[in-house]
């Protein structure tokens, strides 16, 4: 059997294969380069191995946020340990979602979750990424920035009225509270990005679809653009899934080809693992 991870900020899903079934556990998210060694090995040893008959397992894949090759290496000497005698492999999440994606051809791979990534990837290795900068600096078209310039329009008058007033009594909040989540709580980024389910509710009215085909635009103006452009563009992450539509409008607009959209990579890498 092999055991596949595509771990994220919340959580990991594991995935248990053979040639007969696969089985998808669920853990905390872990990432090696904010959680420190001993944090990891609590949760593996927690909520992992009880699920599972580690006996069992030949290979591991772990794919990651946060798995530069430092603290790669953190995440597969603490599975060595857990694992004896097992291979083990890390790689970054946003490796995971170009084979997923892309398997083993040429693409544009993109992740459109809390935060946003992208790659132009060769069908064996990443060539090129731009780099996203975190949602202060960049992240477009993630959740975090969806959250955030829906916040700034709606406060400053750039969306009407009534949907600045519907979407603060919706979600129970005041100015006063947006800015204490955004400037003085920790993990903003989270807050922001829990808007988007109300953002996606009312997603038909004009000014709110102008809005999102603008934050899409954003996206690949300032992260696509920079690659091959000829090549198909594939999404995952849950803003990717929920908003396919508004994605393609913008694409389509700039004269970019998009392809798959996936919710989540794991099934992806899946497939991908059992074509090697």
């Amino acid at each position: 059997m092999i055991l596949i991870a595509d771990s994220g900020a919340t959580k990991t899903d594991w995935l248990i294969s053979d040639t007969n079934k696969s089985e998808i556990l669920k853990t905390e998210g872990i990432n090696p380069f904010h959680q420190d060694e001993n944090y990891i090995r609590k949760i593996i040893e927690t909520d992992l191995l009880p699920q599972i008959e580690k006996e069992n397992i030949s290979e591991i894949y772990f794919y990651g946020a946060g798995c530069l090759p430092e603290p790669a290496e953190k995440i597969i000497n603490i599975l060595q340990d857990f694992f004896t005698g097992t291979k083990v492999h890390a790689y970054t999440d946003l490796m995971g979602a170009a084979r997923a994606l892309c398997g083993k051809k040429p693409g544009i791979a993109c992740i459109l979750g809390t935060g946003s990534n992208s790659c132009m990837y060769d069908g064996k290795e990443i060539t090129r990424n731009v780099s996203p900068l975190g949602y202060i600096l960049g992240d477009e078209g993630s959740g975090a920035y969806l959250g955030k310039k829906f916040i700034a329009d709606c406060l400053k008058g750039q969306l009407p009225e009534n949907i600045k007033n519907d979407f603060l009594s919706n979600c129970g909040l005041t100015v006063e509270d947006i800015l204490r989540k955004v400037y003085r709580e920790p993990q903003a980024n989270r807050f922001l990005a829990s808007l988007t389910p109300y953002i996606y509710n009312i997603k038909h009215e004009a000014q709110v679809k102008n809005f999102l085909c603008e934050c899409f635009t954003d996206f690949f103006i300032r992260n696509i653009m920079g690659y091959d452009t000829t090549l198909e563009i594939s999404f995952t992450g849950s803003v990717a899934w929920y908003f396919q539509e508004e994605i393609k409008e913008a694409a389509e607009q700039l004269n970019l080809k998009t392809g798959k959209f996936i919710k989540e990579p794991i099934w992806g890498l899946k497939e991908y693992h059992k074509n090697l």
